[in-house]
């Protein structure tokens, strides 16, 4: 794999991405809560693009993969705010933005941000507002050690726990969603597994729901899980991203 290109953002912070110039719509990819651009999604994505000439970005956000910083520090609008100077500085003209979980949401901020270079958006298991699930799931274990010291482990079904803040929570409750209308009015493809252990596939409902565009399409997996990494979900995403961009 090839090394990453790096973005200064701030003095001794820099974000690893990897462009791949091509035909627009450019195909943007953000990530997940904890997850990097090295991805099963991310890289097959870039795979097909690259097959097909078309532009493509994937990149980590502060705190994840190669990116400079801490998880711990970052929150929702930290890690926005770095799709968004992705956008501004390295991907070119209009966009497709595709966002898995956590990706998802920050994909619905960038659209609302930056609506002139968004002309669709493709969420996977999109997890917006996912700040109040943690909250409203968490054990008194959890609460206690939030209340004490700031912050709690989470188990990952995915790998080794991962710290949730009191920051993370409180920034995330800046940025929420689905409490009302959502000013976004370009296409967009919502694609959810029935078995999501993470998101429940009705979030996909409601966001459809709340998005002020007319061409929202929901397209459930009954038998899919919550990465919807598998072949024929990834032809899923491409499909998608094939009506969005006219091709």
């Amino acid at each position: 794999m090839s090394a990453p290109s790096f973005l200064p953002i701030a003095p001794g912070r820099r974000l690893a991405y990897h462009h791949v110039a091509g035909r627009e719509p450019t195909v943007l990819f953000c990530g997940g809560y904890t997850s990097d651009m090295g991805g099963t999604k991310a890289l097959a994505l870039e795979r097909w693009c690259r097959a097909k000439g078309r532009g493509y970005v994937r990149f980590d956000y502060s705190g994840h993969g190669r990116s400079d910083g801490r998880f711990e520090d970052g929150s929702i609008g930290d890690w926005a705010e770095d799709a968004l100077a992705i956008v501004d500085r390295v991907a070119t003209g209009p966009l497709i933005v595709v966002g898995s979980s956590m990706g998802g949401w920050i994909m619905l901020l960038v659209a609302l941000t930056r609506p002139e270079r968004v002309r669709a958006l493709v969420g996977i298991a999109a997890a917006p507002d996912f700040t109040l699930d943690l909250l409203s799931q968490a054990t008194a274990d959890q609460r206690r050690d939030l209340a004490r010291q700031g912050f709690w482990w989470q188990p990952s079904a995915y790998g080794e726990p991962h710290v949730v803040t009191a920051r993370l929570l409180d920034d995330g409750g800046e940025h929420l969603l689905l409490g009302g209308p959502i000013a976004i009015t370009c296409p967009v493809h919502l694609l959810h597994g029935q078995r999501d252990a993470d998101v429940p596939w009705q979030t996909a409902l409601r966001l459809a729901e709340r998005l002020q565009s007319t061409d929202v399409t929901v397209e459930l997996i009954k038998a899919g899980d919550h990465r919807l990494s598998q072949e024929a979900d990834l032809a899923r995403i491409r499909a998608a991203v094939v009506r969005l961009s006219s091709d």
